[in-house]
Parts: C-alpha cells; sequence; structure tokens
C-alpha cells in the first residue's frame, strides 16, 4: 500500500506532554518482562513474535488480537517499569517495537481509529521514558524518525475521519493531542502539514460530542463501556485544553457534563460498570475523580470514593429517556447499608444501540446487592464470526436477562450493524410511591407476534418482584432467563418446597411460586472482558405451548428464605412476599389504576 500522507521534514525532537488519561491502566511489570522476552498478550490470547516482530502477523483466528497488539499499549508498562527499574533493555525493547513497526507498515495501512490509539500510545510512552531520570534519549534517529511518523498518522487520520461515533472521538481527541504536543498555544503554522491547530480539534470535539451524546446523556451506541470510553476522551480534552490555556467549548462541557451523570448512576454499588450491549466490564472509578476534579463534582468524587470523600448524589431512581436506561437504586452507603451492599437494577428498555454494538437484550436488566451480583450481562467475548457462533451467542437475546420466545432473537441476527426491521421497546410507565418503584416496558419484535411486557417492581428498596406478560395470537416456548455470575457456577442448586420453586446462588436467591414457569438450570457463560469467557448458569423460568404465559420471579439479596404466594387476572397482580423474621410485603399492581399499593407488616 502506498503511504497516504509522506512524512513532513522536522525540527521537533521530542513532543511536548500531554495527560495521558490511560496510563494507570498500564503498570504491568510483568507485561514489561512479557514484552521484553518478545511474548505478546491480548484478548485471552498470548503469542510468542520477538522483539522486531511481523507486524502483519499476529493472531491469524481473531483479526481483533491484531488491532489490539498494534496499538502498542506494551509501550506504557514498558516505560513504567523503566521508570522503576532503570532497566535500560526496557527501553531498548520499546525502541525496536517503534523502529520496525514504522519499517514495516505504511502510513495509512491500519484503520484511522487504530492508527490514532497507537500515536496516542507512543505518545504517552515515549514522555513516560522522557521523565525518568535514567533516560539517554532514544537511539540516534529514531526521535526524528518517530515524530516524523507521528506527524504523518496525523495527517492521514485528519484526512480520513471516520464519519461518525465512537471511533470519529478518538481520532478528533488524538489530533488534539498532536496538536497539543507540537503546537501548544495553537499559533504554528500548520498550512501544509496536514496537522490540525488545537482549537479546530477541540471545535471538531464539541460537535461530535452533541451529535453522539443524546441529550439525556447516554452516548448512541448504548454500550456502558463505549460510553465511557468515549466520555474519557472528551475529559481528557478538557484536561488537556485547560493545561494548554485554550478555552473549552461550553457544548463539550455541557455534553460530557450529562455523560457523566450516566456513568454515575450506572456504576454498579461494587464500582464496577456493568458490560451492557457490547462491552466489558470495567472499573472506571478513576474517570469519576478526574471528572469530579475538572467539573466540580462531589457527588462523583462520592462514588468514586464509595461514600470515603464528596457528597452523596441526590438521587437514587433515575431514568435516561432516549437510552431507555431506568436505574433502581436502595441508597449511596450514607445512611444504613454500607455503600458496595446497596442494592442496584438496570433496565434497558431503549433502541438497539446504533451501528453494530447494539445487542438483542430489550428488557434485560443487571442487578446486585448486598456486595454481589445476583444477575448479570454477560458481556461480548468476541467480534470475530465464525463456525463456533460465540459472537451470535453472547449478542443474542438468550444471552441476556429478558425473555426470549421460541428461542428467536428479538431483531434478526447479524454480527454488525442491523438490516432491515428491528425490535421496538418503549417505557410504558414509571410510579413511585413510599417503599416502591414501579417500571413498566414493552418489546415488540419482527420476528414474531408475540408481545412481551415486563414490570419491575423494587420492593422496600430491598428485593425485586418480576412480572414477565406474554401475549400472541398463537402457541409460543417462552423462557425468562437469568444469567448469574461466575462464582455461581457450581454452587447454585434448585429447591423445590410446596408452593414454589427457589434457586439459591451465592448472594441471594430467586423464587418462583407455583403457577409462574417451570425452574431449570441452563449452562452459560460470563465474558468480563474481551477474549475471556467463564462457565455461569442460567436460571430459565419457562412456558410452553400456549399463546399467554404470565412469569413471576423474586429476585433477593442475602440468605434469608421467603415464601412467595401470587396470583394474576389479566393485568391484576398481587403477590405476597413473606420474609420470617422480616415481615410480609404484600405488593397489587393494577395496570391503568391511578397508581400502586402495597403494604408492609412486620412480623
Amino acid at each position: 500500500m502506498t503511504p497516504a500522507a509522506a512524512p513532513v521534514t522536522v525540527t521537533v525532537t521530542r513532543p511536548r506532554p500531554v495527560l495521558s488519561v490511560t496510563e494507570h491502566l498500564h503498570r504491568d511489570l510483568a507485561v514489561a518482562r512479557d514484552v521484553q522476552a518478545g511474548r505478546f498478550a491480548h484478548l485471552g490470547s498470548t503469542l510468542a513474535l520477538g522483539r522486531r516482530p511481523d507486524w502483519f502477523g499476529g493472531d491469524p483466528a481473531d483479526v481483533e488480537w491484531r488491532i489490539e497488539w498494534v496499538k502498542l499499549y506494551e509501550g506504557l508498562d514498558l516505560a513504567y517499569a523503566f521508570t522503576i527499574t532503570g532497566d535500560i533493555d526496557l527501553l531498548r525493547v520499546w525502541e525496536d517495537l517503534v523502529e520496525s513497526f514504522c519499517d514495516q507498515v505504511p502510513v495509512g495501512h491500519d484503520s484511522s481509529d487504530v492508527s490514532a490509539r497507537r500515536v496516542q500510545n507512543w505518545l504517552y510512552a515515549w514522555q513516560r521514558f522522557a521523565s525518568s531520570p535514567s533516560y539517554p534519549g532514544l537511539r540516534d534517529g529514531l526521535d526524528e524518525h518517530l515524530v516524523s511518523r507521528i506527524r504523518a498518522d496525523a495527517a492521514h487520520i485528519a484526512a480520513h475521519l471516520t464519519p461518525e461515533r465512537n471511533h470519529r472521538t478518538l481520532e478528533l481527541y488524538t489530533l488534539l493531542l498532536v496538536g497539543l504536543a507540537f503546537d501548544a498555544d495553537g499559533t504554528a503554522d500548520t498550512v501544509g502539514t496536514g496537522l490540525w491547530r488545537p482549537q479546530d480539534a477541540l471545535a471538531a470535539l464539541a460537535d461530535n460530542a452533541v451529535a453522539d451524546v443524546w441529550p439525556d446523556g447516554v452516548h448512541r451506541e448504548c454500550s456502558t463501556d463505549y460510553h465511557l470510553i468515549v466520555l474519557r476522551s472528551l475529559l481528557g480534552a478538557v484536561a488537556n485544553s485547560r493545561a494548554a490555556g485554550i478555552p473549552v467549548p461550553a457544548a463539550l462541557l455541557d455534553r460530557g457534563q450529562r455523560a457523566c451523570d450516566f456513568a454515575l448512576h450506572v456504576q454498579r454499588p461494587d464500582g464496577v460498570t456493568p458490560a451492557l450491549s457490547d462491552g466489558d466490564q470495567g472499573d472506571f472509578t478513576s474517570l469519576l475523580l478526574l471528572a469530579a476534579d475538572l467539573l466540580d463534582r462531589p457527588d462523583l468524587r462520592w462514588a468514586a470514593t464509595a461514600g470515603a470523600a464528596g457528597t452523596p448524589p441526590a438521587q437514587r431512581l433515575v431514568s435516561f429517556p432516549v437510552a431507555g436506561y431506568h436505574v433502581q437504586r436502595s441508597g449511596w452507603g450514607e445512611v444504613g447499608r454500607p455503600y458496595a451492599h446497596e442494592r442496584f437494577c438496570v433496565l434497558d428498555c431503549g433502541p438497539v444501540g446504533d451501528g453494530g454494538h447494539g445487542h438483542y437484550d430489550q428488557l434485560s436488566v443487571e442487578i446486585a446487592a448486598g456486595g454481589h451480583s445476583l444477575v448479570v450481562d454477560p458481556g461480548r467475548y468476541t467480534y470475530a464470526s465464525d463456525d463456533a457462533g460465540w459472537r451470535h451467542w453472547f449478542k443474542g437475546t438468550a444471552a441476556h436477562n429478558t425473555v426470549c420466545v421460541d428461542r428467536m432473537d428479538q431483531t434478526p441476527y447479524r454480527p454488525g450493524k442491523p438490516k432491515g426491521a428491528v425490535s421496538r421497546a418503549r417505557l410504558l410507565g414509571r410510579e413511585s410511591s413510599a417503599g416502591l418503584d414501579v417500571l413498566r416496558g414493552e418489546v415488540t419484535s419482527p420476528q414474531y407476534e408475540a408481545i412481551h411486557t415486563r414490570t419491575i417492581l423494587f420492593v422496600a428498596a430491598d428485593y425485586w418482584v418480576v412480572h414477565d406478560r406474554l401475549r400472541g395470537d398463537r402457541p409460543h416456548d417462552y423462557q425468562a432467563r437469568w444469567h448469574l455470575d461466575a462464582p455461581a457456577d457450581g454452587r447454585t442448586v434448585i429447591h423445590a418446597a410446596s408452593g414454589q420453586v427457589e434457586v439459591r446462588m451465592p448472594g441471594g436467591a430467586l423464587v418462583v411460586p407455583n403457577g409462574f414457569g417451570a425452574v431449570t438450570l441452563e449452562p452459560g457463560w460470563v465474558s468480563p472482558s474481551y477474549g475471556v469467557k467463564h462457565p455461569a448458569p442460567i436460571a430459565v423460568v419457562a412456558a410452553a405451548g400456549d399463546s399467554a404465559a404470565d412469569l413471576l420471579t423474586v429476585i433477593l439479596p442475602g440468605t434469608d428464605t421467603a415464601y412467595v404466594t401470587a396470583t394474576c387476572h389479566d393485568d391484576d397482580l398481587d403477590v405476597l412476599v413473606e420474609r420470617p423474621g422480616i415481615g410480609v410485603d404484600n405488593v397489587r399492581w393494577t395496570v391503568g389504576s391511578a397508581g400502586s399499593r402495597w403494604v408492609h407488616t412486620p412480623c
């Protein structure tokens, strides 16, 4: 491939330092030692490729492996290890990797987003090496060569920007960093270089944030992981621009604030952000701390420190109406329960995420309580489409905590962006009263005529009653599928007692009263990060052979026993939950009434 842009003549031999918002993620001495030995680990696979590898190689079984590898994240680990040990060979390894890459791979060979991430990592690693007292400088000629390549890559990225979504954000942020590294005050003459002035990159980032972050604060791809990755770039832009004395556009600050609201409320009590719709589970507490400083947000500091500093957020029951995410939370650790033991539920009642990341997960939930993840989104595992079918399994409806009709997906499966009709979800209403929060949503599918309506009742800020109402014109097999977390594997049992079936797992139980579904366990998987999967059981509550069904699941934290009885007449639901030593809750719900009524009678 002919390089898209020729390296320009340079006189700068070392870029000005920029703030890295990912440096803390790459401080692994073991990674540095492996790379020193020529071993590279990505996406669950380790390959021995040498210190001056063939950069067109990698893992042929998964193109994503090479994509991650050529971003050269390992450079940050090498630089960190160098600052700790002073081992000059760690610098030499990085020089070998960078030099061999520049010699082998022409500008423009990789996609713009991949090149952008690599340029960021080169800047971050180089400045980390240079910050060490042991740094002797790069080998002869490499500094000029590397600066020329970074400029050429930036010019190519600028000429081939992704039109929209998270890749464009990453690319624009990289252009900002390169501009700051070589033109900190925005006054240098960039005409003919292909580079952008920092002010221009910042303005484009603001436009991109307005286009991609919806007014409710959720990124248009509806993926929690990608939402936080985009937010990291937006906050990095704010921090770096302020450090350079460049005014930050009001639109960028506004969308950043809104995106922080979603990041705050979607974080589980254990500090981990769930893997909703094509992402990994992630600890973004350091990002919330950065946002707390940049945006003067004590509520973000509270969440980032699990209540050790800052101010508790004012809201517990929050809706993001455009994206359709709705959160129930018992508290923020300020009264009664420890922070990590609070109750948490997030319901997905919105559109399939924009682009190719959207999973077929409408009306799915993730629930945590008492320091345990009770039901979880299994994650994404892979983007590779192969005969094993893992991409389909993790993206499909059956891999989510919702109802599967005839084992079909809500939207016809494609590995990327849907083509044709997609399923539609909408919130039918949310009502809150003392001791009860009720969410009610509906999903329709182009795959079948049956309509799924889910009502989630959060009772006494303690546990959940979930009613799945299925109505079709012909008989179907209906399954409410509850994905338990990996620690439940081998530690989950089904106990049938008089009047109910109980699924007992670490940290809690699912209780299904008789007449509201047959209960079984199936093997499943949970993928906390790309390329990694762990066995985890699935509790299935099923009804088969009829056009109409009502499934009822009570999700209880802790080890206490509960006795559940229920009646259902069309849209009228009456549930009695008796918890010995705690009390009796009688929850009545009628669609179309002025609201809901519940009674709690202590023992």
